[in-house]
């Protein structure tokens, strides 16, 4: 019976943190978009990319020149 004035008191404290805990998380807005970044993955905004000039130049640059005599 003892044991009870020891482990009521401590669960209402436990309680009491758990709800400040949650509250202080709706507050932050860390319930805000559940579902928008588990969907945003499905979706490629991207276009791809473009090669650029600079692009164009290295790659010819890397490769050996061909002779149109070979």
């Amino acid at each position: 019976m003892a044991a009870l004035y020891i482990l009521i008191p401590v669960a209402v404290v436990l309680v009491a943190v758990a709800i400040w805990v949650f509250f202080w998380a709706v507050d932050s807005g860390q319930f805000d978009d559940l579902d928008g970044p588990a969907h945003s993955i499905l979706f490629d905004d991207d276009e791809p990319q473009k090669p650029s000039a600079a692009d164009a130049v290295e790659s010819s640059e890397d490769q050996p020149e061909q002779r149109k005599g070979d």
